[in-house]
């Protein structure tokens, strides 16, 4: 009588993986690349710290990125007029050169002050119909999407957190405020001729084509390609640790 036992042949790897670990990343490179993605997105002590810790020159003047953490900060916080103030000193260009910016601040800036006078019953909404009519209404009528932006965001005066429509309530949704963060951010960066994004979100993207065009191009591909950010294989792919 012969017995089955469970195959524990090992799969076949893919050619095009043997190909990829011959190619190890320097860890040099990898540190450069966290460097500037913690410059870039505005975290001042986390990259004065690793700039220390893996002998590299920060890309940056701390003080432009401690601003730039600032004003975020005061983004995420819905401190709305700091930010802008804070904005204002660091490049006060960025807001003249760029209306649509300035109007999303300004928006945010009143759903805030909605936000503040729906957190209580009866709440005064005296502060944001003044902020609204001073400073919003005379810029709506020059874009349509201003317009329908602040028709939308006084909408949330008449209705109940609980009883909004999801295009209402992702107005007091906090990816609202990391949204306007990011474009302010983004424009900072772009007024002081640095580089919007980090370059590391660059190399996603061109991973991401890379793939794309190999595969309408019917290269042999494995079927998924892992990003090699797995945890449990930090410890046999044979590279040397990154510096965090």
């Amino acid at each position: 009588m012969t017995s089955s036992t469970a195959s524990t042949t090992t799969p076949s790897r893919h050619s095009f993986e043997a190909r990829v670990e011959v190619v190890k990343p320097i860890k040099s490179d990898i540190n450069a690349l966290i460097l500037d993605y913690l410059t870039t997105e505005g975290y001042p002590s986390a990259a004065a710290k690793f700039s220390k810790e893996a002998n590299l020159r920060p890309n940056q003047e701390g003080e432009s990125v401690k601003a730039r953490q600032k004003i975020q900060h005061a983004i995420h916080l819905g401190n709305i007029q700091d930010a802008i103030v804070a904005l204002n000193e660091l490049e006060p260009q960025v807001l003249d050169k760029n209306p649509s910016l300035h109007f999303a601040l300004l928006r945010l800036q009143l759903v805030e002050l909605i936000r503040k006078c729906n957190s209580t019953p009866g709440g005064d909404i005296t502060p944001a119909l003044k902020f609204a009519t001073a400073e919003l209404a005379p810029r709506a009528p020059t874009q349509p999407e201003f317009l329908e932006d602040l028709e939308r965001t006084m909408a949330l005066l008449i209705f109940p957190n609980d009883k909004l429509d999801p295009p209402l309530a992702a107005l007091l949704h906090p990816d609202l405020r990391r949204s306007v963060a990011d474009r302010v951010n983004k424009a900072i960066l772009t007024c002081q001729n640095q580089r919007r994004d980090a370059a590391i979100r660059n190399l996603v993207r061109l991973r991401a084509w890379a793939e794309n065009t190999a595969r309408e191009n019917k290269k042999d591909l494995p079927a998924r390609l892992e990003l090699g950010l797995d945890m449990e294989n930090n410890d046999t792919n044979g590279h040397e640790p990154m510096i965090t």
